[in-house]
């Protein structure tokens, strides 16, 4: 039986490794696609087959995750199929019939949300006093993510070849795959007002009654996390903040590019623009673990929003490659705390039982907003031009924080969510 003190690390250690691969899994694709095909192109029909599942499956995974009796075999079930997947389809992708590509790339995108559902369970093993130095922690982990998956993809693709770029992306997902079962996996908490029968089969597994779980059907499986996020008022503020400064950071990584030729520097300095934002968020987020609390939640998330938006607007008058590299960092430590608060907060206004259906929905969302700005962005680029797109996904930010406000000043008025209380 894993113990307290060893839990959190073999936790970050396990769900880091998966989002390493997660992360870099993009990379490797593009990659491997143009070194066997000379088509990059064609690896964007099968980033858009991972993506789109992903917002049902989201929901689903967080759901199941918040139920079952012994999610560990759920965990690990759903890990197991996303390295797999990626394995077959880093193996295929190039080499066979685009339809067989994309079905495995879809397959990515229905398991892939297990990586995000992980930061459900910390509230089911860490002690409340030392949750905000986890949240800080989880946030760390992601963005450590953000920066190592593309770099080993990159790496390994220039010292052996691009068809190679998805080696290391593979071999990081087993290693995840393989330490997840070591973390501890309770069970749900219990719950109130529901009813007493459901899921009886996992409570026989789980050897007790355990105790309340949301309700049954497709409605609730569905759509049980977004109703929460929709009544509960910091909840929706947050929602509607981040999914708004989301839609605009969909097009960072375009706009990186564009803004590095911009600035008289060559396209591939975009991508030192867009690790340096990625070093920012680390640098954000372990000082999160260390001084952020929830109760400065709401605060620090309006702030980081209008902090990040304003180091990304400095970007338009930026007369050289290392004062924007500046600027790219100072907005990844705005963007750290804006994070790791947004983790914290939704723990603590979430039902417990509903966590994991929280998380996963609300990051669905994020990423169905980003994918709207990244076809924004490609849209628009032509017209506005690299300094018009950082001013455009600047203002996405400010009004995220300004819509988030708003929402936060909007009187309480919660109602219960199936079996949510009042009080949680």
């Amino acid at each position: 039986m894993t113990g307290r003190t060893a839990a959190l690390p073999l936790h970050l250690t396990s769900a880091t490794l998966l989002r390493v691969s997660a992360e870099g899994v993009a990379t490797a694709l593009v990659l491997t696609v143009q070194a066997r095909t000379g088509n990059a192109a064609t690896a964007g029909y099968l980033q858009t087959a991972m993506t789109l599942p992903y917002v049902l499956s989201g929901p689903l995974i967080g759901h199941a995750l918040d139920r079952v009796g012994r999610p560990r075999r759920v965990a690990v079930v759903l890990a197991a199929g996303y390295t797999v997947a990626t394995a077959v389809l880093l193996a295929v992708a190039g080499r066979s019939p685009l339809v067989l590509a994309l079905l495995v790339a879809a397959v990515i995108g229905v398991t892939e949300p297990i990586v995000v559902a992980l930061t459900s369970l910390l509230p089911r093993f860490v002690p409340t006093g030392r949750l905000s130095r986890a949240y800080g922690l989880e946030a760390s982990s992601y963005n450590l993510a953000g920066i190592a998956g593309p770099g080993l993809a990159a790496g390994l693709a220039s010292l052996a070849g691009g068809q190679y770029a998805g080696v290391a992306i593979i071999a990081v997902g087993v290693v995840g795959l393989l330490t997840l079962p070591l973390l501890p996996f309770p069970g749900p908490p219990p719950g109130k007002d529901a009813d007493p029968g459901a899921d009886k089969d996992a409570d026989k597994d789980a050897g007790k009654d355990a105790g309340t779980r949301p309700g049954t059907g497709w409605f609730p499986m569905i759509a049980g996390g977004l109703l929460v996020l929709a009544e509960v008022r910091v909840l929706r503020a947050l929602t509607a903040a981040t999914t708004l400064a989301w839609m605009g950071f969909g097009g960072v990584a375009v706009t990186a590019v564009l803004l590095a030729e911009h600035i008289g520097a060559a396209p591939s300095a975009g991508g030192q623009l867009l690790v340096a934002l990625a070093i920012g968020s680390l640098i954000g987020s372990l000082a999160s673990s260390r001084w952020l609390t929830p109760k400065h939640g709401e605060p620090v998330m309006i702030a980081g929003l209008v902090a990040f938006g304003a180091s990304l607007a400095a970007l338009a008058v930026a007369p050289s490659l290392a004062w924007a590299t500046a600027a790219f960092v100072v907005a990844g430590v705005s963007e750290g705390p804006v994070f790791a608060a947004t983790l914290m907060l939704r723990q603590r206004e979430s039902p417990p039982e509903r966590l994991g259906q929280v998380n996963t929905t609300a990051g669905s969302l994020k990423i169905g907003a980003s994918a709207v700005g990244a076809a924004l962005t490609a849209a628009s680029a032509a017209a506005i031009g690299p300094v018009g797109l950082v001013l455009a996904i600047a203002a996405f930010q400010f009004a995220g924080a300004a819509v988030g406000l708003v929402l936060l000043r909007v009187p309480a008025g919660e109602k219960p969510v199936d079996a949510v209380q009042g009080d949680s």
